[in-house]
């Protein structure tokens, strides 16, 4: 009698696990690299396609293996195999099977080996990643799952791919917003450590710039203390008690409120660039070489640029945008406007197409925009100006006097420097121009 029992048991527990088998509440496409089955949540593949031709993209990462035109949508393309430091194989044809991923809001190009087919699973049958089961690194697996027969890897291109994402738990800092600049450049997780902070002997400004190092990489010096020990005067006259502490990410977004320049992310109205042109002065040549920091989407290189062309009229002009966003960067030079988003001083450089308005070839041969990050070696000639709204804050203090002591190795004598609205250099070696909101040096030797 216990002998059927327990017969009846297994059976019961056999078709328990046939029930959970069947029951697809996942289902991934899978694909083969460097000989191993991988598989991706479904929600995220847009579509698989082949291509044979990238375009190259200039100091781009070792895994980028350029743009390629999507129906109109250039996109990046990221080499799985160089991602995870696996063998390379030339392909005889040259074609390569790729992946086209939808990441929040951004889409991929990833060449794969194979792209095999769409297996359905139910979650309850995924298991913890384990070393074992790749050669990448665990943390960009989200589990693993045998199905009749083959195992399979599950990335997690979320984590991989997504600049929201955190590549280092034991990090603490927080995503930076939109409006922390157009084309903020990230930095590395060895920059990230925030350097020596100035004295500050209030513990509640000293708690905060602890925060804000934290929550939004924002870091303290010489460059933004000013407007920091202004912003705490306003910000506790508000608040008192536990409410002047920032708590979270939304406490920090609120206190940096009125850090940022005007503009961010559009284009310069034409107030704000009249302002910026009557500040800027002559120049000792007609060759004006400009480095425009975290360009993003371009909208500041663009308006920079017609600016330049007005104040300058006989300037050949050059502006090397850089950011480490390949998505903008790859986008921002063919980008198509509505006539009443342009503003006036930017009209007279614009041409009518089919579907808008563009730049002419005047302004778009004026700006190099590069893949580019700024903690690598800067390979630029010697520069009249150098346009870094909002970006120096965002690094560690050390980083902050590194790159100013770029900024005066590579400028010209009485060569300009813009900063953020609430950034300032020391004046011992920079003499203040221009006016609010607009904060601009030059060299003083």
């Amino acid at each position: 009698m216990a002998l059927i029992k327990d017969l009846a048991t297994v059976n019961a527990e056999l078709q328990q696990q046939k029930d959970r088998v069947d029951n697809v509440d996942f289902k991934m496409v899978t694909f083969s690299l460097a000989g191993k089955d991988y598989g991706v949540d479904i929600m995220n593949v847009k579509e698989i396609a082949k291509a044979d031709k990238f375009t190259f993209v200039p100091n781009a990462a070792s895994y980028v293996r350029g743009v390629y035109n999507l129906r109109g949508d250039i996109i990046p393309i990221i080499d799985l195999r160089s991602f995870f430091h696996l063998p390379l194989e030339k392909k005889k044809d040259g074609i390569e099977n790729m992946l086209i991923l939808r990441i929040e809001e951004r889409v991929y190009g990833t060449i794969v080996d194979k792209i095999d087919k769409v297996v359905g699973i139910n979650t309850s049958t995924i298991q913890p990643p384990h070393p074992i089961f790749g050669d990448i690194n665990i943390k960009f697996i989200s589990g693993v799952v045998e199905k009749q027969g083959d195992l399979y890897i599950i990335l997690d291109v979320i984590r991989i791919f997504s600049t929201q994402k955190e590549e280092d738990k034991q990090k603490s800092h927080g995503p930076i917003p939109e409006s922390a600049g157009e084309g903020y450049f990230t930095p590395p997780a060895a920059a990230q450590t925030p350097a020596e902070k100035p004295p500050i002997n209030d513990s509640d400004l000293g708690f905060i710039q602890e925060s804000l190092v934290a929550l939004k990489h924002f870091s303290v010096s010489n460059v933004n203390e000013f407007w920091l020990r202004k912003r705490f005067a306003e910000w506790s006259s508000v608040r008192s008690g536990a409410d002047i502490q920032l708590r979270n990410v939304n406490d920090a977004d609120e206190f940096l409120g009125n850090f940022y320049s005007p503009y961010n992310g559009i284009f310069w109205d034409d107030d704000y660039a009249g302002m910026v042109r009557d500040m800027l002065p002559d120049m000792p040549s007609n060759n004006i070489q400009v480095w425009n920091l975290g360009c993003g989407k371009g909208y500041e290189s663009f308006s920079f640029a017609c600016i330049l062309k007005q104040r300058y009229p006989d300037g050949h002009i050059k502006i090397w945008a850089h950011d480490n966003d390949i998505m903008a960067i790859s986008q921002a030079p063919n980008m198509i406007f509505n006539l009443e988003d342009i503003p006036e001083y930017c009209r007279a450089y614009m041409s009518k197409g089919r579907n808008g308005y563009s730049f002419t070839q005047i302004i778009k041969d004026a700006i190099v925009f590069e893949y580019h990050d700024i903690l690598n070696e800067n390979a630029l000639p010697d520069l009249d100006i150098i346009l870094a709204r909002d970006i120096l804050s965002f690094f560690p203090a050390e980083t902050q006097a590194q790159l100013i002591a770029f900024f005066m190795e590579k400028l010209k004598k009485r060569g300009v420097v813009i900063l953020g609205a609430n950034e300032q250099l020391p004046e011992s070696e920079w003499q203040p121009i221009g006016r609010e909101p607009i904060s601009a040096f030059i060299r003083s030797s």
